[in-house]
Order: C-alpha cells, then structure tokens, then sequence
C-alpha cells in the first residue's frame, strides 16, 4: 500500500517569525501589505558572521593599501630620478648647451613639431574638460557627420558645450579626411617597403640554402715554390684619416701587418688632421714602421677641400700611381685581418667586368651599450641582407667608403673621387654601375671596425648618411635616365635604391608613427589600424634581427629605437633633397679607439722588440723632434693625471626635437585613455618614452 504524504499540517503550520508590521495606505485602491520582521536570531547570526567578516576585510584593505603605497612610491622614485636627469641635463656648463639652439640644426622642423605640440595640449584640455562633464562619445571610431547626432539650441550647456560640438562638427567635415588620406597614403608605403624587406630575406634565405657566394677556381697561391709562381698585382693600400687621435696607432699597424709582398704594396697615411700634435704621432708612427721596412708614405694636404672625397683624389693624382693595378681603402678605425688581401685580389683575375669587391664589416664594441646594440642589429641586416642579396642577384650594390677594393681602371672609367657630395663612396658605386662594371660582397671576409658609442655621434653620422644620398639623386638622375643600362637596372636604381630605401622609408617612418598617430588621438574619425602599428612593425623587426639571432632581447627597445630615430633621418633626407644647408655638411664620427684581444696581443709582442730611439726618430727635423719629444712628454703626464683623477661623467646634450615629440606622444597616450584604446595608449607611452631617454642623451649608458 503506497504511503500517504499529508503536507497539510506542515503546509499549514505558522513559519513566521518576528514582529509583523502592518502598512496601511490611506488611498482606497490599494490593499493592506503585512511586512514580517526579521527575528532576533537573525540578526544575532548576521552579527557573529559580520564580525568574523569584518577582521578578513580588514586584512584584505591593508594588504591592497601597502600594494598601493609600493606603487605610489615607484611611481614618484621615477618621477623623481626623471626630474632630476631633466634638471641636471640642463643645468650643464656651456659645452653642454642645447643641440637645437644652433639656429641651422633643423629649426623649421623643430617649430613644427612645438606648435603641433602646443595644439596637442590645448586640444587634450578640451577632450579632458567634455570628458568630465560628460560630453564625451564611447566609440572612438565615429564615422561623422552620419552618425553624429547635433543637440538642438535647447540642448546645449553653454557656450564651452557649444564651442565642443562646433569642434566635432569641424574635425569631422575639414579635418578627418586629409588626415585619413595621408595615412592611407603612408599605409601603403609602409606596405611596399614591408614587401621589399620580406623579399630581400626570401633571396638570403635562398642564398643560404644553395650556399651561393663568389668563389675562387683553386687556391692561386698554393703554387708559390713553383717557378713563375702567383703573380702578386701591384696594390695600393690607403688610409684617410683626420684628426683621429684614438685610432690611427692600431689602423697603420693592422694594414702594415697585412701578407702581401712588400714590393708589390704601397701604403699611403692620408691625414687631413689640423691638429699639429696629431700630425707629429701620425708622422711618427708611420715612419716606424718604415723603418721595420714596410713600404708606406705619410701625406699632408695643404688646402683640405672636398672631405674624404677631395682627399682620395689629391693622393690619386700622384705619378706612381699609375703603376698600380688596384686599390684598398680603410677609414682609420679598421684592422683588416693579415689575409685580407689574399682574399679578395684574386676574385678580379678572370672577371675583367669586375670593379670592386667589397667586404663585410664586423664591431669590436658591439656589446659596449644599448646603443651599439641596436646599431649592431641594422648593420647586420645591412650586410648580410641588403648587400648580399644585391651583390648576388644584381651585381651592383652601394660602396661603404672603406674595407673594398677598387680595379683603379674602374675608378679612373667613371670619373675617379668628386667632391659634390658627403657619400662620395656610393657616388662612385653609382657612376661605376653605369658604366658596367660589377660588384661582389664577400660576407665571409670580416674587417674590425668600431660602431659609434654616443647618440650625438651616431646622429651626426646617420645626418650625414641620409642627406647625402638624396643630394647624390638629385645629381645623378640625369645620368641614370641617359644611361645605356637596362631599363630594369635604371628602375631599379631610381626606384628601390634611392627612392624606396632612402626616402620613402624615412618618410613614412617620421609621418606614420611620429605625427599621423599622434593626430589620430585627437581626430578618431581618422583611423590607424591595429596591424600598421603593432602586427607589421613588429614582424618586419624580426626580420630585421635574424641576421643577429642573439639580439632577440633587444626587438621591442630596436623597434621604438628605430621610430625615434625617424626624426633625425627624415630633416636628413629633407635638407639633402632640396639642398638645405646642412646637407654638405661633414663632421668625422668621434671613436673610441677600442681593439680586440688578439689586437692587443699582437700589439704587446710588437712592443717587446722596440725600435732604438735614434732609429725611431732618424726621419724627423730638429723642430719636429723638440715637438715630439714635448707632446709625449706632455701625453704621460696627461695620463698619470687622468689616472690619478676620478671618472669624470661626459656631460650630455638636450635634444629638443626629440623631446618635443617625447611631449607629444605622452599627450596622445593620455588622450587615447578617453577612448580606451588599449595598443594605441600602450605604443604611444613606450614610444614617447623612448623619445625621452634620446633627448636627454640617456640612450647611449652602459649596460652590462
């Protein structure tokens, strides 16, 4: 029998509990509502639970308190340390003056980027004040004037309400377009340049794969006890130099120690030096090693016109020249290897097209700070990307000014050295290109060469290596277009080599990411996408730092780097393009002097058999000795002094472009915090930055 389940009782029995408490309503369409009371118990439970919650609470607000303080307290240390990095940047003597407070270094540039930054902050106090009272719109991306609802006369708040939505109104009809159809422009710039870079790494990828590089048939001096033997061409060695106190000592003796018969090598010093004590060590060192019987000239130009190009061309022009076959030329911080003649000679014999054969360069300081890091990173890319690929594909790729070799006959064909500009080594490269001869880059033939080690001389450098090419396009587009190359070598002379990898690329660098970003904070009708700033830059990083696998660490601190240093390429390109003052401007790259440690081994057992003294000085006059023996008097006190002394900080420059546009892209990461626009605030913040750390010349510290 299925039992009975009588809910009755328990349906019926009373639950409630505590007082009830009856509501009664004076108007007649609403019933009376009885409210029951919470019982005693109830609130006894609630009490105990809240007691034993309240002690957990507590915990919990004090741990959140501490974490907020240790925040608070990082925050204002960095504030603090940025200050006071600011105040004693400017607080510098004389010699440490501002960098643009030269009236010719960039001043058109440097008020544009001011008044664009005077807007920006005029136009974040606006966007703040609506954003506080509410007038603000949720979505960044607006396509106005559509979707755009205008309050009626009724509707406006004042005269602040109507001047904003006056603003609104305008940046959506005058503004949004122009800045819309220039960053679509610079897009896809940004996107050739990207598919020419991928592309470059798909042929040394190739490369790679096939093991393609220029070889030598046998090995030509293997028959060297063999009558008749190699025949050892006559070769002229040259080392340019100028002023260049730190270096010249470990240049001369690396090119003196290279194997080469002595009767078929002529080393000529070019020193350009105006500083007569540099010119007595010069004077000296090369003729001690003329006394260890290498055959090597000191030359002094009277009247120092034309650079390093008017240089070249004075000792060109001597009359034992002519009984030369080929060339080599170091600029005065390389140590080629002793081999390095023997390596690259003997690629011109049975290859009468060929030029110049052209080797890779290789950094003894590159580990030395952040900075020479990342100048490591490009370089690589440059030589064994850019350079390897051209030289294989194409035969013809830029000279580098030093560590190559020239067929003299190929130098004199195409007009030998000129001074109509400051890149006379890729003038020279182009010249030769049109008139047929061929190039090889030998990536596996290494020469030691220094990186510079401050920003101020990287960024002299970097001036001068992207006005001058675009004064040379200027000068040479003539003669490419009446040329009787191929039109698919004019093409790609005109077209990759000058205007897409030395214009465009600083162009849209600078405008992309330096000025259109910034704008977009404030005109959000005017779209960047996501990919442009993030996904692209970012891959076209990793490309760029394949060559070098072991700087990976270093992608995101290259990528900012590269962006910051846009601005200095582009007034580069800009003054060489339209023959501004500073596009013949030549200033030689300070070194530090730095040698490896094979360097300094070879050099300590050159040292432990001395020169006597009377042979040593033998080829000096009266007063140059006095001199001399003087300045090395002079040199050892110096150097006890300094050794006595403590390190002295090198006093650092302000660079106000740099720092403005650090200005400006904080303000449009501040901006873009009203939109929430996540990757836009993050770039903008790191980027502006990086900016930061270049204008107060912190860029270039030591690392360890």
């Amino acid at each position: 029998m299925a039992p009975s389940l009588d809910l009755s009782d328990w349906w019926g029995k009373d639950t409630r509990k505590g007082t009830p408490v009856v509501v009664k309503m004076e108007n007649p369409n609403y019933s009376l509502v009885e409210i029951d009371g919470p019982d005693v118990g109830s609130f006894q439970s609630t009490a105990k639970g809240r007691g034993k919650n309240a002690k957990q609470f507590t915990w919990v607000l004090l741990l959140r308190a501490h974490r907020a303080v240790g925040c608070i307290s990082w925050l204002a240390n960095g504030s603090c340390a940025l200050l006071a990095a600011i105040r004693k940047r400017f607080a510098r003597k004389p010699e440490a003056l501002l960098e643009a407070d030269k009236p010719e270094k960039g001043k058109l540039l440097f008020k544009f980027l001011r008044a664009f930054l005077l807007l920006s902050l005029l136009a974040l106090a606006f966007e703040l004040i609506a954003y506080w009272k509410g007038w603000h719109f949720q979505k960044p991306h607006l396509h106005l004037p559509e979707n755009l609802h205008v309050p009626e006369s009724e509707e406006i708040r004042g005269w602040m309400h109507d001047a904003y939505l006056s603003w609104l109104v305008f940046r959506a009809d005058y503004i949004a377009y122009p800045i819309q159809v220039l960053s679509n422009f610079c897009i896809v710039l940004f996107i050739i340049q990207s598919l020419d870079r991928l592309i470059l790494c798909v042929g040394c990828f190739w490369i790679k794969l096939k093991k393609i590089k220029p070889m030598i048939e046998g090995d030509p001096f293997k028959s060297d006890d063999i009558e008749g033997g190699y025949d050892y061409p006559m070769v002229l060695v040259q080392i340019p130099m100028c002023n260049e106190r730190e270096v010249y000592e470990q240049s001369i003796s690396a090119v003196c120690q290279i194997d080469w018969p002595k009767d078929r090598l002529l080393i000529q010093v070019l020193d350009d030096s105006d500083d007569e004590s540099i010119k007595l060590l010069i004077k000296a060192e090369v003729f001690k090693w003329s006394q260890r019987g290498v055959n090597i000239v000191y030359r002094h130009r009277i009247i120092r016109t034309g650079y390093k190009a008017g240089n070249l061309k004075s000792a060109m022009s001597c009359d034992y020249v002519k009984d030369y076959e080929f060339v080599a030329i170091f600029d005065a911080d390389f140590q080629p290897n002793p081999d390095f003649l023997k390596r690259t000679i003997p690629h011109f014999k049975g290859n009468p097209e060929l030029g110049l054969v052209q080797a890779r360069w290789s950094f003894v300081n590159k580990g030395e700070n952040l900075l020479t890091r990342l100048q490591n990173i490009n370089l690589c890319f440059h030589f064994e990307v850019e350079q390897q690929v051209n030289g294989v594909f194409l035969n013809f790729f830029g000279f580098n000014g030093t560590a190559g070799v020239w067929r003299i006959k190929a130098l004199e064909d195409s007009g030998g050295w000129l001074e109509r500009t400051t890149v006379e080594d890729m003038d020279i490269a182009v010249r030769a290109h049109l008139n047929g001869w061929k190039f090889i880059f030998l990536n596996d033939v290494r020469v030691l060469c220094e990186v510079p080690e401050s920003f101020e001389a990287y960024r002299k450098q970097q001036h001068r290596w992207h006005s001058g090419p675009m004064h040379l396009f200027r000068l040479c587009l003539p003669a490419i277009i009446t040329s009787k190359i191929s039109a698919w070598k004019k093409a790609n002379l005109v077209l990759l080599f000058f205007l897409l990898r030395k214009l465009v690329l600083p162009f849209y660098s600078f405008t992309l990411f330096c000025v259109i970003l910034p704008l977009t904070m404030f005109v959000p009708e005017a779209e960047l996408p996501i990919w442009v700033i993030c996904y692209i830059p970012v891959a076209m990083s990793f490309l760029n730092i394949l060559p070098a696998p072991k700087s990976f660490p270093f992608v995101v601190p290259y990528l900012l780097f590269e962006n910051t240093m846009s601005v200095t390429k582009f007034n580069a390109m800009v003054s060489g393009l339209f023959q501004l003052g500073s596009s013949y401007e030549w200033v030689v790259t300070k070194k530090a002097g730095r040698s490896s440690e094979s360097d300094l081994l070879a050099a300590a057992e050159r040292d432990s058999k001395p020169l006597t003294h009377n042979q040593l000085l033998r080829g000096l006059s009266e007063g140059e000795l006095v001199e001399l023996t003087k300045l090395k008097g002079q040199q050892q006190e110096a150097a006890e002094t300094k050794a006595e002394a403590p390190p002295v900080k090198k006093a650092n420059k302000i660079y106000k472009k740099e720092l403005a546009l650090a200005l400006l892209l904080l303000t449009a990461a501040v901006r873009s915090l009203l939109s929430a626009q996540g990757i836009h605030f993050y770039f903008l913040l790191f980027q502006g930055v990086t900016f930061l750390l270049v204008g107060l010349d912190l860029i270039g510290e030591q690392i360890s």
